[in-house]
């Protein structure tokens, strides 16, 4: 199989996977699956970002316990568009743009996200955040919440304009594992001042 239809069954794989966590009546064992089909991918398919050497030692991402206070209900207010643009290596310039941002983490989390859409074909929303965990417990460069480019989508704004984020199903970006890869990071407006001690984490051995 080259690699353009590595990546498509790659990318089929993860819309499934959110398709079927969207689908749930049961969230932790939606995020089990998440977990568990993860660590199958990145150990067994070849578009995965461990090394190919690593992969067979690999025993999947590491995640906090799933913790349910995390899984919040925040309100979408617009902000004026700012266009950000992203040196993302070999595939050239990211360019986003603002579009919402929370009301609703504050109290919890000692902050609020910028929601951003990405430019080009088709464009998707993009969610990346660093909090008071980055580069102690988990990925210096912060996590992805949501990057419906890539299938990680967890759901829309519901017809009573709330939306669900839930940070147990944060996760790294793929530079955090190679350095094949040049990831968009978290703009300076999406930092948290507190911890989120939900999703992906980095193994006990490398912190």
């Amino acid at each position: 199989m080259n690699e353009a239809r590595q990546l498509w069954e790659w990318r089929e794989k993860i819309a499934n996977l959110y398709y079927e966590v969207r689908s749930s009546t049961d969230v932790v064992a939606a995020w089990g699956l998440w977990c568990d089909t993860r660590s199958t991918l990145f150990r067994d398919h070849p578009q995965s970002p461990i090394e190919s050497a690593d992969r067979k030692a690999f025993e999947g991402p590491t995640t906090f316990s799933y913790d349910p206070s995390l899984r919040l209900t925040v309100q979408l207010v617009p902000v004026t568009p700012e266009r950000i643009t992203v040196a993302t290596g070999a595939d050239g310039d990211l360019s986003m743009h603002a579009f919402s941002r929370t009301t609703g983490l504050e109290a919890r989390l000692g902050g609020e996200l910028t929601l951003y859409w990405i430019e080009g074909y088709g464009g998707g929303v993009f969610l990346p955040f660093v909090d008071a965990t980055s580069g102690t417990e988990t990925y210096g460069g912060g996590r992805y919440l949501l990057d419906t480019i890539k299938g990680a989508d967890l759901g829309g704004v519901r017809p009573d304009g709330a939306l669900v984020l839930d940070f147990n199903f944060s996760y790294f970006p793929s530079c955090a594992y190679s350095s094949r890869y040049v990831c968009p990071l978290a703009p300076s407006g999406n930092r948290l001042k507190g911890a989120v001690r939900a999703g992906e984490r980095l193994p006990v051995s490398k912190r």
